[in-house]
């Protein structure tokens, strides 16, 4: 235990120093100039201070309503020293911040019994603020599991839903990236780019409800199938919708808006403009943007750079002009990010990171099983 001793007088300093340094692991460091213990107080952590009342350049009140601003300060016993104790300089005292008081005519047992007992004092306040701070980190990282455990299952019902017509889980990885790339390029706060990173891969999570021999049918959809194919955005905000989490709220605003066009010629509402959640404006540029330069069985991948044209031509119609000038100012990030082979995620290599605890996905379905007719329907 470390205890710092501020008193002017010498005799008086060196006989609470002796007394104090008695009891068993007790350090003291004594000050006769209150400011110069200021600035170690600053730079190390006592467990105990006694300061005198009386002293030339700076009193003993002043001295502890300094050191009560210091954070570490805040619960450590601070004694007064004084040889008034009157009502007055108590209350004076105790307004600073003054934990007891110790007057200077104690001398003998009472004396050594008093110092003791700070000691004690001290010992118990250090030993509770040490459980706090377990208490404090078993807490934080009880809390970071359960949001690495919520990320995870948002990944996997992600997969999940992609799994019934693509090849791997790289599309739902990847729109979740660009998206990421753009927040950042758009200036969002680094915890709203995260949360739209976990969110987006369920952009998709209502075509569960969308029949197979429509959601993987060869060839071009007639306009019931494709009415059908469109309630997916609808069913999936219905789907996530209500939630008390923040990140499958933002998932289900994700979800019902990504297929609106900036103009209002979208689905399912006919949105228009900032009307639409800047999340999905986000998303529906990084959606389309992947299904054309993703290859499948009925069409090839559109090179990136000719996708990038696409994207810029429909700025102002289907998308969010702020959106696609935020996707061209990343686009290096975009392209690397996209072009990283099957199983690479580029930038996400942390443990920690829902998609190194999420399988690749390999479709075990024969070669004959028609594929969707539309990836980014």
């Amino acid at each position: 235990m470390d205890a710092l001793l501020v008193d002017d007088s010498s005799t008086s300093r060196m006989r609470l120093r002796e007394m104090l340094a008695a009891e068993p692991g007790v350090a003291v460091n004594a000050h006769a100039n209150p400011a110069a213990a200021l600035i170690e107080a600053q730079m190390r952590a006592f467990d105990l201070i006694l300061v005198d009342y009386h002293m030339p350049e700076m009193s003993g009140l002043a001295f502890i309503e300094r050191i009560r601003t210091i954070p570490h300060y805040a619960q450590v016993p601070v004694v007064m020293i004084t040889s008034d104790v009157c009502d007055a300089v108590r209350l004076a005292a105790v307004e600073a911040g003054a934990t007891d008081f110790l007057a200077k005519r104690t001398t003998g047992v009472e004396l050594r019994a008093r110092l003791r007992n700070f000691v004690r004092l001290a010992a118990a306040v250090r030993r509770l603020a040490e459980q706090a701070a377990l208490l404090d980190g078993a807490a934080e990282a009880a809390m970071r599991h359960m949001h690495e455990r919520e990320e995870e299952i948002i990944f996997r019902l992600s997969l999940a839903v992609e799994y019934r017509d693509n090849d791997t889980g790289d599309h739902t990885w990847r729109v979740a990236r660009y998206s990421e790339l753009m927040a950042e390029a758009l200036g969002l706060p680094p915890d709203a780019c995260r949360r739209l990173y976990l969110a987006a891969p369920l952009h998709d999570v209502g075509k569960v409800a969308v029949p197979d021999g429509v959601l993987l049918k060869r060839g071009k959809l007639d306009p019931e199938e494709f009415a059908l194919i469109q309630t997916h955005a609808e069913i999936g905000r219905r789907i996530l919708g209500d939630s008390e989490s923040e990140l499958i709220q933002l998932a289900a605003e994700i979800a019902g808006a990504h297929h609106e066009k900036w103009d209002g010629s979208g689905y399912p509402r006919g949105l228009a403009g900032q009307a639409i959640p800047l999340a999905a404006r986000i998303v529906a540029v990084a959606d389309v943007f992947d299904a054309l330069t993703s290859e499948r069985p009925y069409k090839k991948a559109v090179p990136f750079e000719d996708a990038l044209d696409l994207i810029q031509a429909e700025s102002g119609r289907h998308f969010d002009p702020a959106c696609v000038a935020a996707f061209v100012r990343c686009w290096p990030e975009i392209v690397a990010a996209g072009r990283c082979g099957s199983g690479v995620r580029a930038g996400r290599a942390s443990a920690t990171e829902p998609w190194a605890r999420v399988p690749m996905l390999l479709r075990e379905i024969s070669a004959g099983v028609p594929e969707p007719a539309d990836a980014a329907a």
